[in-house]
């Protein structure tokens, strides 16, 4: 081969393997994530005397891990749902209570996240705790599982009641043995909320507010959160003792996706 022929052969494989390089799309670029819109805010802003134990940013709840969107160990909420939950906890204060907060604001890819869990039957490492008694394939039907959530709204809130002083609760042990939600107080997970029958999120009939079985101090516990909180706008999801939304919401028909954590918030 003639030097010539080299040459010119040697800028064919070069004009070859620019135009490939110019051709190859342009790598995805990642999208930057949604912010809050105004009317959203922090409730340790609002009233840091509540309780906070957000569930879903440990591996302590019904999946068994971190749910996608929660960065932060943070209740974020619309700000007239804040403050009625302020007004709540001046009232329980004064009898020697506290609110505690288990969920506030959840992100629609957290929702996303629930339903692809029950969807997989297969994954049932949580169920002894949280739903002993229900079938994994029932959970849409039986509606524990639901692919939009009034949380993501930011005026719903998932909520209890700490006898003051409060002792701090342990941490879960991921591997743990796991005990019955609807168990004796003494004998499920330990929580410093009083005795409501049910450990959080415990996906069970015995968890409807207004359910027969529960009465005696149970009984008195879940009215004195219902009532209060009723004092002050909220109302009660009769199927779960512990869900509560602030009437009239602020962002009726939104279901936000922004991620839980203090960047989200308007500055």
């Amino acid at each position: 081969m003639t030097a010539f022929a080299t040459a010119l052969r040697g800028l064919t494989v070069a004009a070859t393997a620019l135009f490939a390089v110019a051709a190859a799309p342009a790598p995805a670029e990642a999208r930057p994530d949604p912010h809050a819109p105004k009317g959203f805010v922090a409730l340790r802003d609002v009233d840091p005397t509540i309780l906070q134990e957000m569930r879903y940013v440990t591996p302590h709840n019904f999946v068994g891990q971190r749910i996608d969107g929660y960065r932060q160990p943070l209740c974020i909420l619309t700000e007239p749902a804040a403050k009625a939950l302020h007004k709540a906890q001046r009232v329980l204060l004064r009898k020697g209570y506290s609110l505690k907060v288990y969920d506030c604001y959840r992100p629609q890819r957290a929702v996303d996240h629930f339903v692809r869990w029950a969807e997989d039957l297969g994954d049932e490492r949580m169920k002894a705790e949280f739903y002993p008694r229900v079938d994994k394939s029932r959970l849409f039907e039986d509606g524990y599982i639901a692919k939009k959530s009034g949380h993501s709204r930011g005026s719903t809130v998932d909520l209890t009641v700490v006898r003051l002083p409060a002792a701090p609760t342990r941490p879960y042990i991921p591997g743990e043995p796991l005990k019955p939600c609807y168990a004796p107080q003494g004998e499920r997970f330990p929580d410093n909320s009083v005795d409501m029958g049910t450990g959080y999120d415990c996906f069970d009939t015995l968890s409807h507010t207004d359910d027969p079985r529960i009465t005696g101090k149970q009984r008195a516990h879940r009215d004195l959160l219902r009532n209060t909180l009723a004092k002050n706008g909220f109302v009660n999801l009769p199927e779960e003792w512990w869900h509560f939304t602030y009437k009239p919401e602020m962002f009726p028909e939104t279901y936000f996706d922004f991620p839980v954590s203090r960047r989200s918030l308007p500055h």
